[in-house]
């Protein structure tokens, strides 16, 4: 382990970033996520990368997205509104398989919004904001010292499965500063290389035995089609309907058949617990000293932690739904995981909302009302929430 060090969230992801193989940053400026370009910039072409700060952020996706192309492991950061302009080339990015990570220190929106103010509001843009059917990998860290984990884990499942991955951070995280002892090296997943020559007959798009291709570097000697029209295992264009379903299908399911290795959650308190908390990122840091509190007062609760975002953690949430009376998810936004878990948890218990979307971070009082809240209804016979569309929120937003 090197010294400890007082470091910023936004800090640890460019030292994360650099330790995982990242050797180069395309990007624009924007509040809260600066820190990290600044970052990269500086120590970047100490270790023989590269930095360049684009027009805007469509063309930093298209920069990083060349740069991998290739051979270099890359990075981008941007906020809601950057990541905006990005989609089309993250759509581009899952259909044409070429290895990215995306971090989204997320602020208040929607729109410009409020450039410096916590949120957590760019949950669904994460797994939906490109179109069409494509797989998604995010992941969210509720400390400095997970940024810098989870960069690197990002870093690795990019290049593992060929995908766009985000780091979906929030503004609390990536401007909270804390005490940090940051390991001398890490495990580094390494570029996928082609198991066939052209003499004998490789194809860039043919699937390996985990569904995913080996595509050569450019500038290796192989001859490589890349585009984001739909294509067969030669990289090039097929206008057929079976051609289309096969790839499509791929896609999904080279992320699908490794869910249980990349879908990370925490529980915490569980053991004796009769209703839980579930939150992620910067607001779980609240909802944790929530619970700790709750539980002084003799009330039976736990959290679960969320770190996978997508995929989201199905199978987590319904074992769960099983063992507590009632699931209290806190976010700050307006309620989007919510939903999530309502379908995760399939009725077997009752899921309420603790949502704020105010500029300013919970307080854990304001976390333990909504405790109190969920299980005096609970325990007086309320409903239990059994159709996705019957939706009841409870929203906290103090001036």
């Amino acid at each position: 382990m090197s010294e400890a060090r007082l470091m910023q969230g936004n800090e640890a992801v460019a030292e994360g970033a650099l330790m995982a193989g990242v050797r180069f940053f395309g990007g624009y400026p924007i509040t809260p996520s600066t820190e990290i370009a600044e970052g990269m910039a500086k120590m970047l072409p100490k270790v023989g990368g590269n930095f360049i700060q684009m027009e805007d952020e469509i063309a930093s996706m298209g920069v990083v997205l060349g740069a991998s192309l290739a051979g270099r492991k890359v990075l981008t950061a941007s906020s809601g509104p950057g990541i905006s302009l990005k989609q089309e080339l993250i759509g581009y990015a899952a259909a044409a398989e070429i290895p990215v990570v995306i971090v989204n220190v997320q602020r208040v929106g929607p729109s410009t919004g409020q450039p410096t103010a916590p949120s957590q509001s760019d949950v669904m843009q994460a797994r939906w904001g490109t179109h069409g059917d494509h797989p998604i990998i995010a992941v969210s860290p509720w400390s400095v010292r997970e940024a810098f984990e989870l960069v690197v884990r990002s870093v690795n499942l990019s290049e593992q499965f060929r995908t766009p991955v985000i780091l979906l951070m929030d503004e609390i995280v990536g401007h909270l500063r804390e005490k940090v002892e940051l390991p001398d090296e890490v495990e580094v997943y390494p570029r996928r290389r082609p198991k066939k020559t052209r003499a004998e007959g490789y194809e860039p798009y043919a699937p390996d035995d985990d569904l995913v291709p080996n595509i050569a570097d450019f500038g290796e000697g192989y001859h490589i089609h890349v585009t984001g029209l739909i294509h067969d295992e030669t990289g090039f264009p097929v206008g057929s309907p079976k051609v289309t379903e096969d790839a499509i299908r791929r896609l999904h399911q080279k992320i699908e058949r490794a869910v249980d290795d990349i879908v990370k959650v925490e529980e915490i308190f569980m053991d004796d617990a009769e209703y839980a908390v579930v939150s992620f990122g910067g607001t779980a840091r609240t909802a944790y000293e929530a619970v700790v509190e709750a539980r002084e007062r003799g009330i039976n609760v736990g959290m679960l932690r969320l770190i996978t975002i997508w995929p989201f953690a199905d199978k987590a949430i319904y074992d769960l739904a099983s063992r507590v009376k009632g699931m209290l998810v806190v976010e700050l936004n307006y309620g989007q995981v919510v939903n999530e878990v309502r379908r995760a948890a399939n009725g077997r218990c009752a899921v309420e909302l603790c949502a704020k979307y105010n500029m300013q971070i919970f307080e854990p009082e304001e976390i333990e009302e909504a405790i109190d809240r969920m299980i005096e209804k609970i325990e007086r016979g309320g409903d239990r929430i059994t159709d996705g569309r019957s939706v009841h929120v409870e929203v906290i937003s103090h001036d």
